[in-house]
């Protein structure tokens, strides 16, 4: 009897699209499918998604991914690993259905609320959380919907991804390096922070069991997945950035891995908790120092809003499919990096992690969309030019560094980061988070290798 090479698949839940993935256990893909992120937007940059869109475009997703699959074999799906983005969540009843829509971490909402946290918190949340206080965090949007008459006592909080693996039959758990980014944990001890909680009116059962990154969290139910991923074993892989991070092995502490997706995400790890006062320095600068996906490191987490500002300027100017992005790449890489402009006829600003709107100042004719994306790549460069300043104060300078994600595929990009990286390559994977997911998802189904950080 010759032995079946299981299939495994890996979900990425993004902030543009969510994407699957499916491969055999030795990382060759098999089939795959991309469906766009289900927002709704309001006014003022409200951008929020109801558990049935959610749920709706998963379904669709899961059934393009296992379509793709079939036409190349009939082989099961054997186990899925989730990731996603972090920050947005669902509050769910004690039947495990939402009771408010998922905010986006970059809809403003909460800010008003934040600013009116006792001084404790506010004193004491960088440094007790590793993250800067503002409206991304989840416990902003918490306190927001708590003040708009949300019931959070009795209820619970599930981040994304673990929320589509209770859709999908999975048990009511959450994963640590995604629940590290609520602002609901202690970074020293890994546990909920009383004082936070009591802020927000409930207790510790509002957080359901927190679990490790890959930790089995029970089957697909039969009728939620298609017949071919029936009975998988689920997991949760964790927060995309650091899925993508570790998706070719372990990440080196003297290397940094930058994503860029609707974030651009700098991420170094470290071999644990770094002190009160050093998170609160780092949050100083937006920096967060959270829980990783491999079990007892920590990482840094530097972002700029380069993906959002650039995807608002090629809507802007009429771009919406690859072969117009790859002419503006073409034409951006025409130019020198400075281009030809006079200093000054362009001014950008909105990369800061605060941020996220493009705003442009033009003061010379002879402006095309290549100088504008130029001049948009140049001022990201230098807001992360400051990050990494900040983080050298606090750890050695890193030897090197890895760029992936979406816009990594363009030379304009990588012509841009290789002159404020450390020496860099570039990932020619275009679904690095998802292809890490199925390596958790290979990791998921043995006992050895058990752990993320280790090879697959």
């Amino acid at each position: 009897m010759t032995h079946r090479a299981r299939l495994v698949a890996g979900l990425d839940l993004g902030s543009t699209s969510m994407k699957m993935l499916v491969t055999d256990e030795a990382g060759a893909q098999i089939g795959a499918a991309q469906v766009p992120t289900p927002w709704r937007a309001g006014p003022g940059g409200v951008t929020e998604m109801t558990a049935e869109a959610l749920l709706d475009a998963v379904r669709s997703l899961i059934a393009a991914g296992a379509g793709a699959v079939a036409q190349v074999t009939a082989a099961p799906i054997d186990a899925i690993a989730i990731a996603g983005m972090a920050e947005t969540g669902m509050v769910i009843d004690r039947h495990g259905a939402a009771i408010a829509p998922g905010m986006a971490w970059f809809d403003p909402r909460g800010g008003d609320q934040v600013a009116a946290f006792p001084a404790e918190i506010r004193a004491e949340f960088a440094g007790r959380t590793g993250l800067p206080l503002g409206a991304q965090v989840s416990v902003a949007k918490l306190a927001w919907l708590r003040d708009q008459g949300v019931l959070l006592r009795g209820s619970r909080w599930l981040n994304l991804p673990e929320f589509v693996a209770l859709a999908l039959g999975g048990d009511v758990v959450l994963e640590q390096s995604l629940t590290s980014r609520t602002g609901l944990l202690d970074q020293d001890t890994g546990r909920p922070w009383p004082r936070m909680l009591d802020v927000l009116g409930v207790d510790e059962a509002f957080l359901p069991a927190l679990v490790e990154a890959g930790s089995p969290v029970g089957e697909t139910a039969a009728g939620a997945v298609p017949d071919s991923m029936a009975g998988a074993l689920l997991t949760v892989a964790g927060h995309d950035h650091l899925v993508a991070a570790e998706a070719g092995g372990p990440l080196p502490a003297d290397h940094y891995h930058v994503s860029m997706g609707t974030a651009e995400v700098l991420l170094r790890v470290i071999d644990g908790p770094l002190s009160f006062d050093a998170r609160r320095r780092l949050a100083g600068h937006l920096i967060n120092e959270v829980r990783h996906v491999v079990p007892g490191k920590h990482v840094l987490v530097a972002g700029v809003k380069t993906g959002l500002l650039l995807r608002r300027l090629l809507q802007t100017a009429g771009i919406d499919d690859r072969p117009g992005r790859d002419r503006l790449d073409t034409a951006v890489m025409a130019l020198p990096y400075e281009g030809k402009l006079p200093a000054g006829a362009i001014d950008v600003a909105g990369a800061r992690n605060d941020d996220g709107v493009l705003k442009l100042t033009v003061r010379a004719d002879g402006v095309s969309p290549a100088e504008v994306f130029g001049a948009v790549l140049r001022h990201s460069n230098d807001e992360i030019a400051l990050l990494i300043e900040a983080i050298d104060r606090e750890l050695p300078p890193a030897a090197g560094a890895t760029l992936t994600g979406g816009w990594a595929g363009m030379a304009a990009v990588r012509r841009a980061r290789a002159r404020v990286l450390p020496p860099m390559t570039a990932s020619a994977r275009d679904q690095e988070t998802a292809y890490g997911a199925t390596r958790v998802a290979v990791r998921a189904l043995t006992t050895n290798p058990p752990k993320i950080g280790t090879a697959p």
